[in-house]
């Protein structure tokens, strides 16, 4: 049905898998760790929820950047008037209620993570907060929902997260890592977020300089990985964890060269950049 089909675009759900894979892979690591049953009841409502809670946080987006989009990316639902913004505010409130439910029925931590990470995604994008208008507080909402509470909110629907530091550790991780690549989806969006008062990066100190700051969150993340085991956080097998940060150092400064070597690309060409590829997947 074409309004079907229309509610998938504005779900945008190439960018529902990453956060599904990270509550997954953030379950798996909780089960490793703590030798509990794998619930996967619980762990599939969790995975669907967080499919739920990034759709909604992306209908809200849209809706709270009509203005942007108009300039960046007016073939959305919204700026082309192929939706009403009756039902696009209809299917924010659907999705956030349906992911809080889901949550609801795996246990109560799960369910305080999510309901933090839902009000982190109104506080981005809504008035008068609105914290995707501030350079330094955008990247933090972002790496907080999606870097460190996302492995958290994963291994919580496995078993606790309030007795072990480890599950806030790997979350870190991935917070240093979002705290700078999330500024990579921001460089296409340079005119229309100018136009919106919206002052990213990119819109306030340039591509080059943008590209130079956000590098070193390509690096510093994995050399976490042996320092938590150096420091007896990570009870991963240590051979392993020692591979995977080398390869992920190989991988970040790969993507460091793309994003410095013509930084203008990254405003020219943004999310068909490779680096921006890189980054997300």
């Amino acid at each position: 049905m074409p309004i079907l089909r229309l509610y998938w675009a504005f779900a945008r759900p190439f960018t529902l898998i990453p956060p599904m894979i990270g509550i997954f892979s953030g379950a798996l690591i909780g089960y490793g760790a703590s030798h509990a049953r794998f619930p996967l009841v619980r762990v599939g409502l969790a995975v669907l929820a967080a499919a739920a809670l990034n759709a909604a946080s992306n209908g809200l987006n849209q809706i709270c950047d009509l203005e942007n989009d108009r300039v960046n990316k007016p073939h959305r639902p919204l700026p082309s008037g192929k939706m009403t913004p009756a039902e696009a505010w209809g299917f924010v409130a659907v999705t956030y209620i349906a992911a809080l439910a889901m949550v609801a029925a795996v246990n109560r931590e799960t369910l305080a993570i999510y309901a933090i990470a839902a009000v982190a995604t109104v506080a981005y994008s809504a008035p008068p907060v609105r914290l995707k208008r501030h350079p330094v507080g955008s990247n933090l909402v972002i790496a907080l929902i999606r870097g460190e509470l996302l492995k958290v909110a994963g291994w919580a629907s496995v078993a606790t997260v309030l007795r072990s530091i480890e599950p806030w550790y790997i979350g870190f991780i991935y917070f240093v890592f979002l705290l700078g690549a999330t500024t990579t989806k921001d460089f296409a969006d340079v005119e229309g977020d100018r136009a919106a008062g919206c002052d990213t990066l990119p819109v306030r100190y340039g591509p080059a300089w943008s590209a130079r700051a956000i590098s070193p969150s390509f690096i510093v993340p994995w050399l976490l990985l042996p320092l938590g085991l150096q420091f007896g956080i990570l009870s991963g097998h240590p051979e392993a964890i020692m591979a995977l940060s080398a390869v992920m150092l190989i991988w970040g400064s790969y993507v460091i060269y793309l994003m410095n070597k013509d930084p203008r690309r990254l405003v020219i060409e943004g999310e068909n950049h490779p680096s921006w590829h890189h980054m997300y997947w």
